[in-house]
């Protein structure tokens, strides 16, 4: 097959579950479920995490970076192509993976504000199938999120896009660099600095980067130093916010439960009821009629 029909049946293979229209900054996930068949991808700016998803194992043969890759492919397996590299894959079975796409340009952004000596650029390696706990962990949280229409909202994803970036550039990388790590968590003034501009923003969409830049240090470093200082993650510290701003307003107004959902940063009814049952043990309706 000729490399025209090849890139033509890759678009063929449309993705069941994507998040092209949520918004997701630096990373583009997908799900895909294609029948027996073959493909060739070259994306020049983003590095590929395939993740299998399917029951049972897949013959696979992948050739990349000349290199060739034949052998079972199942649930659980990891690929990385790094950005710039072509991929030609062929699939024996109807398969089912999970597709991570982060941006070339993001992985050296972070590597220069997280790395002790970033003077050289960062190379991903490619790889061909691999076990990774921490790196399937990560994916399947991101997937979640999908499944439910980004209810985690921006930050939590940034959270995760972030952690993901980190995780790559410590073991996916041609030369193992060193993480700087600090200690200590952030300085109260900075401490406060942050949960007031959280607090006075519980219904808008908050990103890390914007929480980061209020400091002026990298996300990852930021994400850190706040878990160190309160002992949960900014995302975990803004839905607790917001789930004490919506008793407050259940208990005080008679504001139906979807403008409550509105105003505390919740996307639906059902997204508060979901989170604020997870963390009250009741529902909002529950919770009111015992005021």
């Amino acid at each position: 097959m000729n490399t025209a029909n090849l890139q033509s049946s890759l678009a063929a293979h449309l993705p069941v579950l994507s998040s092209q229209d949520l918004g997701w900054e630096n990373i583009l996930v997908s799900q895909f479920q294609p029948p027996a068949g073959e493909a060739l991808c070259h994306l020049a700016d983003e590095h590929t995490i395939c993740l299998s998803l399917a029951p049972c194992p897949v013959q696979l043969l992948h050739i990349k970076g000349g290199k060739t890759f034949t052998g079972l492919f199942g649930k659980g397996d990891i690929a990385i192509t790094p950005a710039d590299v072509p991929l030609f894959a062929r699939w024996e079975q109807a398969d089912d993976f999970l597709e991570v796409r982060i941006a070339s340009r993001f992985i050296q952004q972070v590597a220069r504000e997280t790395l002790n000596n970033h003077s050289e650029q960062i190379e991903l390696f490619a790889d061909f199938r691999s076990r990774d706990s921490q790196l399937e962990a990560i994916a399947q949280l991101i997937f979640a999120d999908l499944q439910q229409e980004n209810v985690g909202g921006k930050l939590y994803i940034d959270s995760l896009t972030n952690v993901l970036a980190v995780h790559l550039l410590r073991q996916y990388t041609t030369a193992k660099p060193q993480i700087m790590e600090y200690q200590g968590g952030l300085p109260q003034p900075h401490l406060r600095k942050v949960l007031d501009y959280l607090n006075d923003r519980l219904d808008q969409n908050i990103q890390l980067a914007d929480l980061a830049a209020l400091l002026e240090m990298s996300q990852f470093h930021f994400s850190r130093l706040f878990k160190q200082s309160i002992g949960v993650s900014p995302y975990q510290y803004l839905l607790q916010q917001r789930i004490e701003r919506a008793k407050q307003l259940l208990k005080q107004t008679d504001d139906s439960i979807v403008d409550i959902a509105l105003n505390c940063g919740f996307n639906s009814h059902s997204h508060l009821s979901k989170q604020f049952r997870q963390m009250t043990g009741i529902t909002p309706r529950n919770y009111r009629s015992r005021r």
